[in-house]
């Protein structure tokens, strides 16, 4: 910073122009000479003994008893090669609204020192290491081991943050319950194939999605992944329609090869007897009043009978008799979710059946129906 002479002329900074602004007694003033000295170190066209001089004031200032004054000089050199490391460290420690730009952006701190700066268990602090332009492994491992959800949210989302496989499935170990910290790892631009995998299981429907879009994974497992958000959006424009919509909609997925068995279980694990009926019919080629009769027989012939003329999943079949049974012996109540606490009634009673006849196509079941109790 300079000063001018009484003719005009730009001088250096002199030692009693320097008394005085550390003495101003009001800090707002004191805060404003730190932003304008700041541009000065910054610009780098400060002499030698200017440059010290200048160097001294801001190591003063970091110090002042003001927050505004601190928080000032923080502001001004928080993304400065110039900053002292001392300096930087220093104001690092102070209070969370001084040390947050620092902590963000400073680049002479080392990993040793956002290391103890974790280790305070200052939340905001921890969320302002996370979101450093570059974060190396070790204070990355660091963050996760904070246990600040938030940060570790952020540390995610970070894509100067070098995160490998370890660091990913620690992440997974001890957050996988909190759904900002797995969309934002959802999210990333590159994920390893076996996080990618891993998240599928743990993840709602709209983020498995994206995982299938965005990131690596097996041809089959990315196919049952939109396969079954495309079911589930699908059976829930079933019971929005008249019986009219609902065999147009049939005969539309049945052309375009949408008409899944999956489908069909999803939608009469949902009360949905009439879809039912006509999607049965479609496949099996008969009319819609011949595969009432047949799904609504009593006895135990016909429900199999056109079952196999669908060519439907012979794994599949106790999970349509148990849910057509179901159907027959309960009356939906009325209340708001009826549908809801019906299916997940008729799941229950379906895993239930697959463990008394101990049937290896109890994974592939579940796998088709997906979530579906929680649906």
């Amino acid at each position: 910073m300079s000063s001018k002479d009484k003719n005009g002329k730009t001088v250096g900074l002199r030692f009693q122009d320097v008394e005085a602004l550390l003495a101003d007694p009001v800090p707002a003033r004191r805060a404003k000479v730190a932003q304008q000295l700041a541009v000065e170190i910054n610009a780098e066209r400060l002499s030698g003994p200017e440059w010290a001089l200048a160097l001294d004031i801001m190591r003063t200032m970091a110090a002042d008893a003001e927050t505004i004054v601190r928080q000032a000089v923080a502001t001004s050199l928080k993304a400065s090669p110039h900053l002292p490391r001392a300096v930087a460290v220093s104001l690092a420690k102070d209070e969370a609204s001084v040390a947050q730009p620092v902590l963000e952006s400073s680049p002479v701190l080392t990993d040793d020192d956002l290391i103890a700066v974790l280790a305070e268990g200052n939340g905001t602090k921890q969320v302002a290491v996370a979101k450093r332009p570059i974060v190396s492994t070790v204070v990355a491992a660091a963050v996760i081991d904070t246990g600040n959800a938030a940060a570790v949210t952020t540390l995610v989302g970070n894509e100067g943050a070098a995160l490998n496989e370890d660091l990913f499935q620690r992440t997974i170990d001890r957050y996988s319950r909190f759904e900002t910290v797995k969309a934002a790892m959802v999210h990333r631009s590159e994920l390893p194939v076996t996080i990618s995998e891993r998240l599928v299981a743990l993840v709602s429907d709209k983020l498995r999605v994206a995982l299938a879009a965005r990131h690596a994974l097996p041809a089959d497992l990315a196919s049952d992944i939109l396969l079954d958000a495309r079911e589930r959006a699908t059976v829930g424009l079933i019971s929005k329609g008249s019986e009219q919509d609902t065999q147009a909609l049939v005969s539309q997925l049945h052309a375009s090869g949408r008409l899944t068995p999956s489908l069909v279980l999803r939608a009469l694990c949902m009360g949905d007897v009439r879809f039912c009926e006509d999607a049965m019919a479609e496949v099996a080629g008969i009319s819609a009043e011949r595969a009432a009769l047949l799904i609504h027989d009593g006895g135990p012939l016909g429900l199999k009978a056109i079952y196999k003329k669908c060519s439907f999943p012979e794994s599949m079949f106790p999970a349509f008799r148990v849910a057509l049974d179901m159907i027959h012996e309960t009356d939906f109540d009325g209340l708001p979710n009826d549908r809801e606490r019906f299916a997940a009634r008729v799941i229950e009673r379906i895993l239930t059946k697959y463990q008394e006849i101990e049937t290896s196509d109890l994974d592939y079941l579940l796998a088709k129906l997906g979530k579906l109790r929680a649906a």
